[in-house]
């Protein structure tokens, strides 16, 4: 039977893009109709998977977009640095966007991005893909229903863990604050995205305190050997690209993430060589990361409320943990369960709007909101209404903000006023 729906084409086949394209081939709501991949294995792979022509696989976007209008939507899964250029030109050709976060390595490109929808009259949805869980769902609800009165303060933890950091931000595409951005916009734009939908207000106010500290040569042991495979003290690491990657071997989501990232050879000959050659076999010792293994934001909200938000590389990988405190209630939630505290009965409640996903949290699906926000993409472009994005433009804009404030204080040791209203404003900003 032949497919309906809106048409989709992909630029960037790597782990994202696959992600997306292969649940909205599943959900069969929409069909993926082009690829631009600069790597020749990877995008042989998803013409593959997909059955596309050779006419409409590409090299890059770049040459995607020389042919025109390639589909009605157009998800960019491209590197960080990559993603204001296709953007501002498939906004252009007439195409709605699904793009990845973050959504630009600068202030002024992202606003770019904005200005070029808002002047296409496309959809924009930028990938921050907690919005769209049950459980956030639910957290929004208990604070919008007033169940722990007015909110007071909240505390807000991501939880790295140790090997992710390793192989993301030591070793990985995510590394070094001038090629991708910092640490807080590459990974923790998430959750300051979702901080500000859940508490329902942007903050007025921010400050931050976060450094490398351990990932650095200073704290190279000694004997240590400048690849893994090679070194007298692997055994003893908790670093150890040998022992990571070799236990991915024979379980299909560690294989597809993070092994994914290091090779397409699934055996242990092929894993070991692509650690003797390639970046994911480096000492994370001797690597050229510079972006923090942890750091703390503050904020202040315009109604009084205040927030700090930790991330950190030094714990197990496991979901975020979140504690909102009001002033009849205080909710407890890990990413699944929430618990809500009454303070006039005394009582708690237990609220679980979702099952724990296959492989939990270290999955790389983000509990599985990657396949929601695929849906609501192509429910929104099969609609022309954008009802089903949990977020525009300008309020992933507001929010990349933010993070961007937040940075400048950690770096110039300040605290930043911010207007709220202004982070949603039309303007220029600061390049």
């Amino acid at each position: 039977m032949q497919r309906t729906g809106p048409t989709i084409a992909v630029a960037g086949a790597g782990l994202r893009g696959r992600g997306y394209a292969a649940r909205i081939r599943e959900a069969g709501a929409g069909r993926i109709v082009a690829v631009a991949e600069p790597d020749p294995a990877r995008r042989a792979r998803f013409a593959a998977e997909h059955g596309l022509p050779p006419e409409r696989t590409f090299s890059g976007w770049r040459e995607m977009a020389a042919r025109g209008r390639p589909a009605d939507g157009v998800i960019i899964a491209t590197q960080d640095a990559e993603h204001a250029e296709p953007a501002v030109r498939f906004a252009g050709l007439g195409c709605h966007i699904l793009l990845e976060k973050p959504m630009a390595t600068s202030e002024a490109d992202a606003l770019r991005i904005v200005d070029a929808v808002e002047r296409a009259g496309v959809m924009l949805a930028v990938c921050h893909v907690m919005r769209y869980t049950e459980y956030t769902r639910a957290f929004r609800r208990l604070i919008e229903d007033g169940r722990i009165g007015a909110p007071v303060s909240v505390q807000h933890l991501e939880p790295v863990g140790w090997w992710h950091h390793a192989h993301s931000y030591v070793r990985g595409n995510w590394r070094r604050a001038d090629e991708s951005g910092p640490m807080l916009m590459t990974k923790s734009c998430h959750d300051v995205d979702w901080l500000i939908h859940v508490m329902g207000e942007a903050p007025a106010r921010v400050s931050s305190f976060g450094r490398l500290s351990h990932f650095r040569p200073q704290e190279r042991p000694p004997g240590a050997a400048d690849r893994c495979v090679d070194c007298a003290v692997e055994a003893r690491c908790p670093y150890s690209a040998t022992r990571l990657y070799l236990s991915c071997l024979g379980d299909p989501g560690r294989e597809r993430w993070p092994l994914g990232a290091v090779t397409d050879d699934r055996t242990e000959a092929g894993v070991l060589r692509a650690l003797r050659e390639g970046p994911y076999g480096r000492c994370v010792y001797a690597c050229d990361n510079d972006v923090v293994d942890h750091q703390v934001v503050n904020m202040e909200f315009p109604s009084g409320a205040t927030g700090v938000f930790t991330m950190t590389a030094f714990a197990a990988a496991a979901p975020r943990q979140t504690r909102v405190f009001g002033t009849s209630g205080c909710l407890e939630g890990d990413g699944v369960r929430i618990t809500v505290r009454d303070f006039v009965t005394g009582e708690t409640e237990t609220v679980e709007p979702g099952a724990v996903p296959p492989g939990g949290a270290s999955d790389g699906r983000h509990d599985h909101a990657d396949d929601a926000l695929a849906d609501a993409f192509v429910a929104a472009l099969a609609a022309g209404d954008p009802a089903p994005l949990s977020s525009g433009p300008r309020e992933s804009l507001a929010s990349h903000r933010v993070v961007w404030a937040a940075e400048r204080a950690r770096l110039d040791g300040t605290v930043i006023d911010l207007d709220p209203q202004s982070l949603l404003a039309k303007g220029t900003v600061r390049p």
